[in-house]
């Protein structure tokens, strides 16, 4: 089973149990950002998890085998039409710069890991509009001098 069929039959099976990622992930024992995203084709998981998400979800174990295939990361668009997505690429073209100058401030030379990483994201009630929060977390690595 490729990543992209996988990733189809667990999106029928999550719509048919009525389970979000939440009350799916805490079954399972990842976090929610994690989990959706080696769902999503982009991660993969250890042997234990892709069974536990299988049991939780009714999939087949030819789903729990993708799973703990180690992914292709690739992005097939310049820029997303999503507008989701998009979003978040326009907040990387406008404060991507800024975020980088701030980083190498206080922490030096180097880039933020997307390997040693987390990331939360929760909604924030507001009377002006709701707020989405996203938190990342990632190891810093200096670039090495030689």
């Amino acid at each position: 089973m490729k990543k992209l069929e996988m990733t189809e039959t667990i999106l029928a099976a999550k719509a048919s149990s009525g389970l979000g990622w939440e009350e799916i992930s805490e079954s399972v024992g990842l976090s929610p950002v994690f989990l959706t995203s080696a769902c999503l084709g982009m991660n993969s998981l250890e042997a234990e998890h892709a069974k536990k998400l299988c049991a939780t979800l009714d999939l087949p174990e030819t789903v729990a085998y993708a799973l703990e295939q180690f992914p292709t990361k690739t992005w097939e668009q310049a820029v997303p039409t999503d507008p989701l997505i998009y979003r978040l690429y326009e907040v990387v073209g406008v404060y991507g710069e800024t975020i980088k100058e701030l980083i190498h401030e206080k922490c030096g030379d180097g880039i933020m890991s997307a390997i040693d990483f987390t990331m939360t994201i929760d909604k924030e009630e507001n009377p002006a509009g709701d707020r989405v929060v996203i938190k990342m977390d990632g190891k810093f690595l200096p670039y090495k001098r030689w």
